[in-house]
């Protein structure tokens, strides 16, 4: 008989940011579950926001989830399918599927701990090992702020970096992005993001004066919702366009292929639902011949990306990883050197969360607080 769920239990956890990403975004959240299986199994996951609804997520898999998924087997897949069709009402993706996705990851936790292996193992592991890329939500960093942390990937070993773009000035953009172009040389991959700050006429005036620098890619310049635009935009773009951190379904990334809106996803294994719809997401990719670049959390996304039939790039936000932030229970379930990100070999997802945040270790250089004000930090 196969397995059946008992139980699932959430906790929500509130981590201030080494390097606040601005006023709007000085913390992250993590919604902690717990599911339990009829045949002695315990399995984790978790759900993320880093600013919007963690109430509202901790409290859907609280009322409307954990009592659906009494008694269900115990098989991610069919979960899922179940599960979103039970959620839709309140909607496709958002909200319903970072929820989704705390279920969801501790289903195939469980799954590997029983297989004697990690979730990278019990997928089947591709790759050896995937490049890192360094990234930073910085655009608040004064322009001196910005090329130390250019410095600082450079010294890293990072290949390629992605910068924030969106001031109240183009000129002010185009001095930034020369600035770290400058910083990492000609060789390495420089991309940028506007996280939907620009209309479309806005972004074909910032590709005149941006494009120059030899940009590997423009991130989401228009509202992710804007699909219409984008597909003008890709026509016109002397610079590939990546998006999707903002998408949340197949059939929405479905959407923007089918449209040639795109030349690069991002899917967000935590927005998107999880593993069972990120995997999904990647083969609908495949078949379009279309890039992945999966967008943050690079201890779950970089354990995906090694299972992958096509080598893909990891993005790490500086001093932002779970591990950085202190809220493990032990070591991470990937290693990061030279810009190499590799599997740990930890059971499961290899996840085990503290019950409160570790005091958090201070970074080396100053970046403003979530106030817009000069901090400096020392490690004395």
């Amino acid at each position: 008989m196969p397995a059946r769920i008992t139980g699932l239990t959430t906790r929500l956890i509130t981590v201030p940011l080494l390097r606040s990403w601005g006023a709007e975004a000085p913390e992250n959240h993590v919604i902690v579950t717990e599911l339990t299986t009829d045949d002695g199994g315990t399995g984790h996951g978790f759900s993320w926001t880093p600013t919007i609804g963690p109430q509202a997520v901790k409290a859907l898999l609280d009322y409307d989830i954990a009592p659906f998924i009494l008694g269900l087997e115990a098989n991610p897949e069919i979960v899922w399918d179940q599960l979103w069709k039970r959620l839709h009402e309140a909607g496709g993706g958002g909200l319903t599927t970072i929820a989704m996705a705390g279920v969801d990851l501790a289903l195939w936790d469980v799954k590997a701990r029983q297989a004697g292996t990690s979730v990278t193992g019990l997928l089947g592991q591709r790759q050896e090992s995937v490049e890192v890329y360094g990234s930073g939500v910085n655009l608040h960093y004064t322009l001196d702020q910005l090329v130390e942390q250019a410095r600082r990937w450079v010294a890293a070993g990072h290949n390629a970096v992605k910068i924030k773009v969106g001031k109240p000035e183009l000129r002010e953009d185009a001095e930034r992005v020369a600035a770290v172009r400058q910083v990492i040389g000609p060789d390495r991959l420089l991309m940028i993001d506007a996280n939907q700050r620009w209309d479309l006429a806005h972004t074909f005036r910032a590709l005149e004066v941006l494009g120059e620098y030899g940009l590997e890619w423009l991130e989401e310049p228009i509202r992710a919702d804007d699909l219409w635009a984008y597909r003008r935009l890709r026509k016109q773009s002397p610079v590939p366009i990546a998006l999707g951190e903002n998408v949340h379904t197949i059939y929405r990334f479905r959407d923007f292929i089918e449209a040639e809106a795109v030349d690069i996803i991002q899917p967000n294994i935590v927005r998107v639902g999880g593993i069972t719809p990120f995997r999904r997401i990647v083969e609908l990719a495949r078949s379009n011949s279309i890039r992945v670049a999966p967008h943050l959390l690079p201890e779950l996304s970089g354990q995906l990306a090694l299972t992958l039939a096509e080598a893909v790039s990891v993005e790490d936000v500086e001093d932002a990883s779970f591990e950085q932030l202190g809220i493990l229970d032990g070591p991470s379930p990937v290693r990061i050197r030279n810009s190499r990100l590799t599997s740990s070999g930890r059971p499961g997802l290899g996840f085990e969360f503290s019950g409160q945040p570790a005091p958090l270790p201070a970074p080396d250089s100053s970046v403003p607080d979530s106030k817009g004000n000069r901090i400096e930090y020392s490690n004395s």
